[in-house]
C-alpha cells in the first residue's frame, strides 16, 4: 500500500542536525534532550501491515483520495504515500507532495513568540494593546494567552466555515477576521477559560508584526524555517492560490445547518491562505514535518525556559481526557507532544516524544472530518508501534494511555462522509 518503506538519507539528517546545532550556538538556545539514535531500519513487516491497514480504513472513513504518513520509532521506520491525487483519479500519491498544514501552523507561530521572548523583544506577559493601542475589544489580554487558548476570544473559523469552502479564493484582511471574534461573545474572562481560537492566533501575528516591524514569512524562515533546514516548508503569499509542486488535490464537504453536506464535495485545492493567516497557513512535506515534529516535541530551538513555558500545560475542556492537556500552541498528549492541522482540503497531525524514539505525521486530502480524526489516527500508528518494542528490549520504548482498539472505535465514530461502500468495493 503506497511508496516503498524508505530510509532517511544520512547525510542529509546529519547536515540538518550539525544546522540546528550550530543556530542553537549562535542564538544561545539549548537543544533539549538529547535526540535517540534513529533506527534507520525498516520496520517490522508485521508491524507495517497493520499501520497500511489502520492509514487505509482511516482513508475510507475520511473520504479521502490519498495519504502521506510516516512512523520514525525505535522499532523501525515506515512512510506510505498510499492512494490517488485526485478522488476517482489514477495519479499515485509520493512521499514527497506538499501539503497544506492547516493548524499545526499555530505550533510555529507561538515558538517564533517564544523565540522573540528569548531574544528579549518582547514578553509572555505583554498587554496585545501595548503593541495596537487603537484595538477596542483586547483589554487585559495577554500574548502568552493567546498562545494558550485563554484569551477568552471565540474563534471566527466555526462561524465563517461555510464561506471558506464556498469561497475558497477570496482574500481575507486580518482585521476582518479578528473583527468577526471580537464581535462574539466572550468565553470567559482572560486567562479563566481554555479554548483554542483563530481569532487570538491571528491578533497574536498582527501584534507580533507590529513589534518587530517584520512580516510573518520572514519571521518563520528566520526563526523556524532556516534554522531546522526546512527547505520545502514556506508560508505562501495570500494571492498564492496554488499549492507547490508536486501536490495532491485537497477536498472538503460543503458546510451546512447540520454540518457537511456529503452530497457536495468540492475540489479546494486552490484556496487563499488568508483565511487561517498565522494559525493555519504554512505548507511542507512529510519529510518537512517529521523534522519540526521532532523540534516542537523537544523544545529544540527555545532556551530551556521558554521550552519549559511551552510545555506549562491547562486542562483542556471538561470532554477531554485527563492525558491531553494544551501548551502555548500545542498539546500534550499522554507522553508525545504535537499538534493537529486543519485548512479547508486538508487534515493533519504530528506527534512526537521529547526524546524522539517515537515521531508519527499523518495528512489526508479530506478535511471533512476534521483535524481530531487525523490526531486520533496518529494515536492509533502511535500505539501499534508501541506494542512493538526495539530489538533486544522486553518493553516498548513509549508507554501510551489508550489502546489500538479504542482508537479504531474513535476513528469509526468520527467519519464524516466516508467513501461510499460500492466504490471501496
Amino acid at each position: 500500500m503506497g511508496d516503498a518503506i524508505t530510509k532517511p538519507n544520512t547525510r542529509r539528517r546529519l547536515l540538518v542536525a550539525l544546522g540546528v546545532a550550530a543556530a542553537m550556538v549562535l542564538s544561545g538556545c539549548t537543544a533539549g534532550p538529547e535526540r535517540a539514535d534513529p533506527n534507520d531500519a525498516p520496520i517490522a513487516a508485521d508491524i507495517a501491515g497493520r499501520l497500511d491497514s489502520a492509514v487505509g480504513e482511516a482513508m475510507v472513513l475520511s473520504g479521502s483520495s490519498g495519504a502521506l504518513v510516516g512512523v520514525w520509532s525505535a522499532a523501525g521506520n515506515w512512510t506510505v504515500a498510499p492512494g490517488t491525487t485526485e478522488i476517482g483519479g489514477s495519479a499515485p500519491m509520493s512521499s514527497g507532495m506538499h501539503f497544506r498544514i492547516g493548524t499545526n501552523t499555530t505550533a510555529m507561530t507561538c515558538t517564533v513568540l517564544l523565540r522573540l521572548v528569548d531574544k528579549g523583544k518582547v514578553s509572555l506577559d505583554d498587554l496585545v494593546s501595548t503593541y495596537l493601542p487603537r484595538m477596542v475589544g483586547v483589554t487585559g489580554i495577554t500574548l502568552g494567552q493567546l498562545c494558550q487558548g485563554t484569551s477568552g476570544l471565540e474563534t471566527y473559523s466555526s462561524v465563517l466555515a461555510g464561506e471558506f469552502v464556498h469561497n475558497p479564493l477570496r482574500t481575507w484582511p486580518a482585521m476582518e477576521l479578528i473583527a468577526q471574534g471580537l464581535a462574539a461573545p466572550r468565553n470567559g474572562a482572560p486567562g479563566t477559560v481554555w479554548g483554542p481560537s483563530n481569532t487570538g492566533m491571528v491578533l497574536l501575528g498582527t501584534a507580533l508584526e507590529r513589534a518587530t516591524g517584520q512580516e510573518w514569512s520572514a519571521l518563520y524562515d528566520e526563526y523556524i524555517f532556516h534554522p531546522l533546514g526546512l527547505h520545502d516548508t514556506s508560508y505562501p503569499h495570500a494571492g498564492d492560490e496554488d499549492l507547490p509542486a508536486p501536490h495532491a488535490h485537497g477536498y472538503a464537504a460543503q458546510v451546512g445547518a447540520d454540518g457537511p453536506v456529503c452530497t457536495d464535495i468540492a475540489d479546494i485545492t486552490l484556496l487563499s491562505n488568508s483565511m487561517s493567516g498565522v494559525a493555519g497557513g504554512v505548507v511542507s512535506t512529510l519529510a518537512d514535518m517529521r523534522i519540526w515534529a521532532g523540534a516542537l516535541a523537544a523544545g529544540g530551538l527555545l532556551s530551556e525556559t521558554s521550552a519549559s513555558a511551552q510545555w506549562n500545560t491547562v486542562t483542556e475542556d471538561l470532554e477531554a481526557p485527563a492525558w491531553q492537556s494544551y501548551g502555548l500552541g500545542a498539546e500534550q498528549v499522554g507522553p508525545l507532544r504535537g499538534r493537529t492541522g486543519s485548512i479547508p482540503g486538508f487534515i493533519s497531525a504530528t506527534l512526537a516524544d521529547p526524546d524522539q524514539t517515537l515521531t508519527v505525521v499523518v495528512m489526508l486530502n479530506n478535511s471533512s472530518a476534521g483535524d481530531q480524526f487525523a490526531l486520533t489516527l496518529a494515536r492509533q500508528l502511535a500505539a501499534i508501534v508501541a506494542e512493538a518494542p526495539a530489538e533486544g528490549d522486553t518493553e516498548p520504548s513509549v508507554v501510551l494511555p489508550w489502546t489500538v482498539e479504542q482508537t479504531r472505535a474513535e476513528l469509526a465514530a468520527d467519519a464524516a462522509c466516508p467513501t461510499p461502500a460500492e466504490i471501496v468495493g
